[in-house]
């Protein structure tokens, strides 16, 4: 009964190794049904690689009308912020996943690896399958002490690997916090990526438009907040949890799903 969805990304469409095999097919039927669907994802990276990465996994782009990343979203807060609340050509010491630089790409920004000289961390990926977060915090403390902001551009405090699931970038801006750092945070489950999802969409009512993912604390969560449905996949970082774990879950981060589904997938 709705015509306009937001899909996650990790967990709905992809698994840490890859895209689950069922997923591209249910994104170009709901295309085939005139639904229109904007994947919405907690990814640092800018909509470009997003949908760079999704075309080589086998999706098509015609079956869905944008990408709207965090990191697309954090990209336009920093370029508003640039030359007011940040001095253009300040220090941003860029924590991401294959050494992504794209979100500060465009800006009068210096990347540098010294987070004693950093006058913001941008923190848009975990690498918590190779590195431990006492390493983060060995790398991070320089910063908080010196006072440098953090943007946190992937709230996710797991994320799914080829190892499995580690712990995500949401967790190492959790620590920065810890060390006295402040951390801004951008993405699901807060208002302004949904703001720019619905605007996306064409600013349809709000009853028309249901959110999946496979996360209460962020995608039940936000989509419920924002006003709109929300549909719980049972694939992704809570695939292994009981259905009493995951009704514990839902209490603790006030997010109730609307429906459960047991994957991103259209039955014959």
């Amino acid at each position: 009964q709705y015509d306009h969805f937001l899909v996650d990304q990790f967990g709905v469409l992809l698994n840490g190794a890859g895209a689950y095999d069922f997923a591209p097919a249910a994104l170009a039927r709901l295309a085939d049904m005139g639904k229109r669907t904007v994947l919405l994802s907690n990814s640092g990276k800018r909509s470009g690689p997003n949908e760079a990465r999704l075309g080589q996994l086998g999706f098509d782009r015609a079956t869905y009308l944008n990408v709207l990343s965090s990191g697309e979203v954090a990209h336009s807060v920093l370029t508003q912020k640039n030359g007011a609340a940040i001095t253009p050509g300040s220090y941003v010491l860029v924590l991401s996943r294959d050494n992504d630089q794209s979100g500060i790409e465009g800006l009068n920004l210096v990347s540098v690896n010294d987070a004693a000289r950093a006058d913001l961390v941008l923190l848009s990926g975990s690498n918590g399958d190779v590195m431990d977060l006492s390493e983060y915090e060995t790398l991070l403390r320089p910063a908080a002490e010196r006072g440098a902001p953090c943007l946190c551009t992937n709230p996710d405090r797991l994320m799914l690997t080829a190892q499995g699931t580690r712990f995500g970038a949401g967790a190492i801006a959790e620590l920065y916090e810890k060390l006295g750092g402040q951390v801004e945070w951008i993405g699901k489950p807060f208002a302004p990526i949904y703001r720019a999802a619905h605007k996306l969409l064409g600013s349809p009512d709000k009853s028309d438009v249901i959110c999946i993912g496979d996360s209460p604390e962020h995608d039940i969560r936000g989509g419920r907040d924002a006003g709109f449905a929300t549909a719980l996949v049972r694939t992704g970082i809570h695939a292994e949890r009981s259905d009493d774990e995951l009704a514990a879950l839902y209490d603790k981060t006030h997010a109730t799903p609307d429906y459960i589904l047991p994957r991103f997938e259209f039955q014959p």
